[in-house]
């Protein structure tokens, strides 16, 4: 059964706001960053550490058997599983949900600040002394975290061209 996911995208922002109002709009964003982050975080998480624990136990198994060689059946079944430990294992490097985790973490971790310097600054600054410039520059520093996404996404996803 597939869970439906919400889409990632953010509304549009209504037209004219004001620095207030625009605060809010990029704080807004910054958290829906962040869900998606944690979410895509503890799915990544989950299957690098399951595909490791799969190849642990298969290899921990085919060795075990491979000991009781005097049984043609189990020697088959070892090298059997001794080949599903190789695909296994071969799943984690393609996929790169290790390398997909660790970089959500780092996201994460980069929207919380982002988060926590903007609140700051509203919280700080009275409404009409909020300076535009200051909520772009955190508006375009969120821009740039996507582009870090974005960019390491597509590293983890090329193909190995040096063979």
């Amino acid at each position: 059964m597939k869970r439906s996911r919400k889409p990632i995208q953010s509304a549009p922002p209504k037209p004219g706001l004001g620095p207030l109002e625009l605060a809010q709009d990029v704080l807004a964003r910054i958290e829906m960053g962040n869900e998606y982050a944690r979410s895509r975080k503890s799915r990544f998480r989950l299957r690098a550490t399951g595909i490791r624990l799969v190849a642990l136990i298969l290899s921990a198994t085919s060795t075990i058997i491979l000991g009781l060689q005097n049984l043609d059946g189990w020697t088959g079944t070892a090298f059997a599983l001794v080949a599903i430990v190789t695909v296994v294992s071969a799943l984690e490097p393609f996929f790169a949900w290790r390398s997909l985790w660790v970089l959500m973490e780092e996201v994460q971790s980069r929207f919380y600040r982002l988060r926590d310097e903007l609140g700051y600054y509203v919280a700080a600054t009275p409404p009409d002394e909020l300076d535009p410039a200051v909520i772009r520059e955190k508006f375009d520093e969120y821009q740039a975290i996507w582009d870090l996404v974005r960019q390491r996404w597509l590293e983890y996803r090329r193909t190995d061209d040096t063979d």
